[in-house]
């Protein structure tokens, strides 16, 4: 049946018919099924099948505007499958209504680097830039298909420019209401995903696999990154990549991430907050809860700068930005060879950690739980299992551990702890003795 559907999907494009010349009933029985999330909007009342060339070398971009144009405010577009729709130019996507995006084949964004450094949309935050911006409202993403950034490219370049602008692979953009599941996202040049200024949006079911072929790092592929966004869910997803898994940035609020496997990570982290002196940074209302966290640098992590300029890398530096973490909780995580299993520090950017306690952070953190997460850490740090670093007696409170049973391979279970209150710390076996944050 897939076969013959696939057929039926080719020949449609080869000669280039669109869907108001082809019968309604017959369009709809190519629709891969609603996504459970879908499920709630209402019924798409037309189908349009966005055409490809097939060919790395033809750009499918106005082909995949028109078929969005077309299907928007109630429709259902379809990328057919065993097709790849090769996308050279910008896709401005943030005007959506009432619309599903069904990918069964393949979206590949080329490696034109000198290209999409002068044409992609630029986030205004960290150096981001993105292919596409997604954006509107009632908008859900899904099907069996694949997303390719063609990262290696990037990743290539990074180590001879280091402030080189790198896309997002997938950038929602102002969406209210809406959820991207299914899909495969493949060899992103940044982060996976961006988050940015919506609410009510949910992940779920999702692949990521971002690694080098060479010694070349797959530089900050964090899988989600959320900015400015509030009601997220992320869930029942696999991400390989080599930066965060899920990484809270400024004002997020209200998010739930759940069941996640993570290989190769940076962890689960807050932040970084607090870069950039003119603004105040705020994340509150997190649950993180049952995480897989296998052969990472961190396990669960709040990271945030000192009250200076300090200097992360080349093209990340900063300090000095003001606001507050607040209620936030880890709860239910297994770790298998992380450096450190539990990480608070506030003197993200810089290593002299004598030097950081002289510029206390601007950014408050209260409230935090750290519950029943166990398992192991690898060598990097043995002795020590966790890093728990507040700039100041005053700068962090209300800091809680319950339940963590975290051991080196040699079964050292030291935390270093410093600035806060070892009360409160559910038994951890807590020392001032600091091999210092990590700078992953």
């Amino acid at each position: 049946m897939t076969t013959l559907k696939s057929w039926i999907v080719a020949s449609l494009l080869l000669v280039s018919v669109n869907s108001a010349s082809v019968d309604e009933t017959f369009l709809s029985t190519l629709r891969s099924p609603r996504s459970f999330y879908a499920q709630a909007s209402p019924s798409r009342n037309k189908t349009c099948v966005a055409l490809s060339h097939n060919d790395p070398l033809t750009d499918d971009a106005s082909n995949i505007l028109s078929a969005i144009e077309d299907c928007n405010n109630g429709g259902h577009v379809i990328f057919a499958d065993k097709l790849t729709y090769t996308i050279a130019s910008p896709l401005n996507l943030t005007n959506l209504n009432a619309v599903d995006l069904d990918i069964q084949g393949t979206l590949s964004f080329t490696d034109n680097i000198t290209y999409w450094v002068d044409n992609a949309f630029d986030l205004v935050y960290q150096n981001a830039t993105s292919f596409f911006a997604l954006g509107g409202q009632d908008v859900h993403v899904y099907g069996a298909g694949e997303v390719h950034g063609n990262g290696q490219t990037w990743w290539d370049a990074y180590p001879g420019n280091k402030k080189l602008k790198r896309p997002v692979l997938f950038a929602v953009v102002g969406l209210d209401g809406g959820s991207v599941s299914q899909i495969k996202l493949r060899n992103s040049p940044f982060w996976h995903n961006i988050v940015m200024e919506s609410k009510n949006v949910i992940y779920s079911g999702l692949d990521f696999f971002s690694t080098s072929n060479n010694g070349n790092f797959e530089k900050n592929t964090d899988g989600w990154d959320i900015y400015r966004s509030d009601n997220i869910l992320i869930e029942n997803s696999t991400i390989t990549n080599g930066d965060d898994c899920v990484s809270f940035k400024p004002n997020s609020t209200n998010v739930l991430v759940q069941n996640l496997y993570c290989n190769g990570t940076h962890g689960i982290s807050v932040g970084s907050l607090g870069q950039y002196p003119e603004r105040v940074d705020y994340v509150e209302n997190i649950l993180v809860r049952n995480i897989t966290m296998e052969n990472s640098s961190e396990g669960a992590r709040i990271k945030v700068w000192p009250d200076a300029y300090s200097e992360k890398s080349e093209a990340l530096t900063g300090g000095g930005g003001r606001g507050l973490v607040r209620n936030v909780t880890y709860d239910g995580m297994r770790l298998t060879n992380v450096d450190y299993g539990i990480t608070i520090t506030q003197c993200y950017g810089q290593d002299d950690e004598e030097e950081c306690f002289k510029h206390p952070s601007k950014l408050n953190i209260t409230d935090v739980t750290f519950r029943n997460i166990r398992g192991r850490t690898n060598r990097v740090f043995s002795p020590i299992v966790g890093h728990l670093v507040c700039s100041s007696p005053y700068t962090c409170s209300g800091i809680l551990a319950e339940d963590v049973d975290i051991r080196t391979i040699n079964g050292s279970n030291l935390v270093t702890c410093r600035n806060l209150d070892t009360e409160s710390l559910g038994g951890l076996n807590c020392t001032e003795w600091s091999k210092g944050y990590n700078p992953a």
